[in-house]
């Protein structure tokens, strides 16, 4: 919007023209979405408690986490803001790429939303059930895959990328790109709702990952730098990097008020949106497998879940002590800070290791 506004007063004093600088829209859209959560922060968390939309502990959890009882959760309200603010007021509102990714924010928030309104406002602890749950998911994971298809432009943007190989890219069909799209977006959603279980422990990954992807998107949407690194070009994905400066902002002003202790959860809302956005970006700058390695602690968390259910069913014993993961460690003894900050330390080094892969080819 500010954009359309600049060009504007460019054709009366060149200097607004600096405004056509990506990075400097990315550093000012950060900015943006850092300051309204740091201005509605307080007020959002003196709202939600007013109401009593508090946490609900598992009663099988640590007992450590009895203290977190009644602490205001849907905060994930106040980084959608954040993100949607800065995006509507930095990014080009002409680029298609950045109206899919917001879309499909949006989408996974509301889904989280009613989920979240089912089990702390109409009180019914089971929430939006699984079937449900799924079902909305996946309808708006397929709607973007096919958004994405149908406005592909070159055959760069359909292909599948295999990080550390020069040239190795598998051009998929209709079918193959849909699915792969589907799972990503579907996958990442979930994998960051399991790891939303300490003060803090989601929100940070989420903010480093943003950043790497933020790395990809402008070098992936110009063309010299994407022939220099020989990763795909594809026009327009640069401007994603806006998109994502919104989340990296919005994700550390919302730190300042979820970091331990916490005075406010993201809730299923916040959680859901964020992994859809990372994971529909990923699928923008054609880098899905390296979306698996920076967000591996998502990953991690996600695998702990699945092998715990099926030892469960298959051998009727546990591997962990409790899944996610993160669940385990502090059954172990591990106080509640330190493993979420050396989940945090994990999650800066395999970001580390995605950005690698930039140059190790």
């Amino acid at each position: 919007m500010l954009l359309e506004l600049f060009d504007w007063l460019a054709g009366y004093y060149g200097g607004f023209r600096v405004f056509r600088y990506l990075t400097l829209r990315a550093i000012l859209a950060a900015l943006t979405a850092l300051t309204i959560a740091l201005l509605v922060g307080p007020a959002m968390i003196r709202l939600l408690t007013a109401r009593q939309i508090g946490q609900v502990v598992r009663s099988d959890g640590p007992d450590t986490h009895l203290g977190k009882m009644g602490t205001p959760t849907m905060g994930g309200a106040l980084i959608l803001v954040a993100i949607v603010a800065g995006t509507l007021l930095w990014a080009d509102p002409g680029n298609r790429q950045v109206w899919i990714a917001l879309g499909v924010t949006l989408a996974f928030g509301a889904i989280g939303f009613y989920d979240d309104w089912l089990k702390l406002i109409v009180r019914n602890p089971r929430g939006l059930a699984p079937r449900w749950k799924y079902l909305w998911q996946s309808l708006a994971g397929l709607a973007a895959a096919l958004a994405l298809w149908s406005s592909a432009q070159t055959p760069a943007e359909t292909a599948l990328y295999v990080p550390f190989f020069k040239s190795v890219a598998v051009p998929m069909s209709a079918t193959a790109f849909i699915l792969l799209t589907y799972f990503v977006i579907v996958g990442t959603s979930n994998a960051v709702n399991l790891t939303d279980g300490l003060d803090g422990l989601a929100i940070m990954p989420c903010v480093l990952v943003a950043g790497g992807l933020a790395v990809f998107a402008y070098a992936t949407g110009n063309v010299n730098f994407a022939g220099y690194l020989q990763i795909p070009y594809v026009a327009g994905a640069g401007e994603t990097l806006v998109f994502l400066a919104t989340i990296v902002g919005a994700g550390l002003g919302f730190l300042w008020f979820n970091t331990y202790p916490a005075q406010v959860f993201m809730g299923d809302i916040g959680a859901l949106a964020l992994g859809a956005a990372l994971g529909v970006v990923a699928v923008i700058v054609r880098q899905e497998i390296v979306l698996a390695i920076m967000g591996g602690l998502f990953v991690l968390e996600t695998v702990s879940v699945m092998l715990q259910v099926a030892s469960f069913r298959l051998r009727g014993k546990r591997i962990f002590r409790m899944a996610p993961i993160h669940h385990h460690y502090e059954l172990k003894g591990w106080a509640e800070p330190k493993v979420i900050v050396r989940f945090w330390i994990v999650s800066f080094m395999l970001v580390l290791a995605g950005l690698a892969t930039l140059k190790l080819r």
